[in-house]
């Protein structure tokens, strides 16, 4: 396994996407983070310390459970943790926070599950996608308008990226299919 970012080059990543995501949107007026299940949450985490930190910015953060709304998941004993939105996000900036884009399949998911709460939550104005790596392999049109690092893979490698809250360090990493890479905190 080889490490592609350490955690002094994960956190300026975090950092410089905290600053695109300022800039793409000119102020931090009606923006909100939303942290997909798992690591897409401590994603959102991060960024909304940073803006709490650095401009004294409390951004509005949910996290997304799009278990119900995956098409590849055929195991019927998958875990529903639930989602937590306890704001409107009508005419809001959301900004879809996750670790890996690979196929698609989970943007697909979250802006599913995202659209489902619109009675409830409202439609918000523009969703945008934030990934910290991009490791290519589309089967789904869907691009990132944040990423964090893009990083061509082979389809017989995997990527994972590891944070402190969930697995106890920080770090991105690549691995081959059949090494089986870093056990992921349950």
């Amino acid at each position: 396994m080889k490490q592609i970012l350490d955690a002094a080059a994960l956190g300026r990543a975090i950092r410089r996407l905290a600053h695109e995501i300022e800039e793409r949107n000119d102020g931090l007026e009606g923006v909100a983070l939303i942290g997909i299940r798992t690591r897409g949450v401590a994603v959102a985490q991060r960024l909304r310390d940073f803006f709490r930190e650095s401009a004294g910015t409390e951004l509005p953060l949910g996290i997304l459970d799009i278990t119900l709304y995956r098409d590849d998941i055929l195991d019927c004993d998958a875990r529903v943790k639930g989602t937590q939105i306890d704001f409107s996000i009508d005419g809001k900036t959301l900004v879809l926070c996750d670790d890996v884009l690979y196929t698609g399949r989970t943007v697909r998911a979250a802006i599913s599950a995202l659209m489902a709460l619109k009675s409830t939550l409202g439609r918000p104005k523009k969703i945008q996608l934030l990934e910290i790596v991009d490791r290519g392999h589309r089967e789904l049109p869907f691009r990132a308008d944040f990423i964090g690092k893009n990083l061509p893979t082979s389809s017989a490698e995997k990527v994972f990226v590891r944070f402190r809250e969930t697995d106890g360090e920080d770090g991105v990493f690549l691995a081959s299919e059949d090494s089986g890479g870093p056990k992921a905190a349950e």
